[in-house]
């Protein structure tokens, strides 16, 4: 069985970069197939790995296992070109994105893969209570039909996996790490896992990050509802990051 989920941009168009994308709690790589197609769509050459492997003993280690998992699928990925497409953008997702912000904000410890940009969305708090069943933990996830039935049809979701406690540790070095390069925060105001204080405080205290708030979305950030316009958003950051930070398109005039 392959160790990841590979989309390619069409036939024809220059890759314009490579996406790497970290599955959360109880997620498989078929959760970001949509997400995938999408951003393969606008030129991206992108990767779903497998979610990080948290349980392992002692964070540092888990962490550093993790890297390399991350730069071995970013090797991997440049097939018959002469390296990789940068920019290289990592795609966290709850715990993923916990597990790759608290990778690149580790002092002293070099991160086996370097990013030139990474993308956190629906990063848990750390005082989220217990969620329920399956219908309430979808409920938490996302109000979109198709992800909702995506989940509940793929025989490899681990229900109930938004009940299980995340490393506080984790959590710490996620939310108080120094990440060093651009920062991309997405988070539903409807997700009652978010920490939006936390998000706004790390938010502030980053050089270069952005925090994204998603009007009526919920844990599932990247596949609720409103994923075409959270996609525009990845797309947007995507090209910015290209464009050495400078917004591609600023408005000048506006009547809404």
């Amino acid at each position: 069985m392959t160790e990841y989920t590979d989309f390619h941009a069409p036939e024809g168009l220059r890759t314009r970069g490579t996406v790497l994308v970290v599955p959360g709690r109880g997620e498989t790589r078929a959760t970001y197939t949509r997400l995938g197609r999408r951003l393969a769509a606008d030129a991206y050459r992108v990767r779903v790995v497998g979610a990080p492997d948290l349980d392992a003993d002692g964070l540092s280690g888990a962490l550093t296992r993790f890297g390399d998992r991350l730069a071995a699928a970013a090797e991997d990925a440049a097939g018959d070109e002469d390296g990789f497409v940068r920019p290289l953008v990592l795609v966290g997702a709850d715990t993923g994105a916990a597990a790759v912000a608290a990778l690149l904000g580790r002092k002293g410890a070099p991160s086996a893969v370097l990013p030139d940009a990474v993308v956190l969305a629906g990063i848990p708090g750390t005082a989220a209570g217990p969620v329920g069943d399956w219908e309430d933990e979808l409920d938490v996830r996302t109000a979109c039909p198709a992800h909702r039935g995506t989940l509940t049809g793929d025989t490899g979701i681990r229900r109930g996996a938004l009940d299980e406690a995340v490393p506080e540790a984790l959590l710490a070095a996620a939310y108080g790490g120094d990440i060093g390069v651009p920062v991309l925060l997405l988070t539903g105001d409807a997700d009652p896992l978010a920490d939006r204080e936390a998000l706004v405080r790390t938010a502030k205290s980053l050089p270069r990050a952005r925090l994204s708030v998603v009007r009526d979305a919920h844990h599932d950030v990247l596949n609720d509802m409103q994923h075409r316009s959270v996609a525009a958003e990845v797309v947007t950051f995507l090209e910015t990051v290209r464009n050495e930070l400078v917004p591609v398109v600023t408005v000048d005039s506006s009547a809404w």
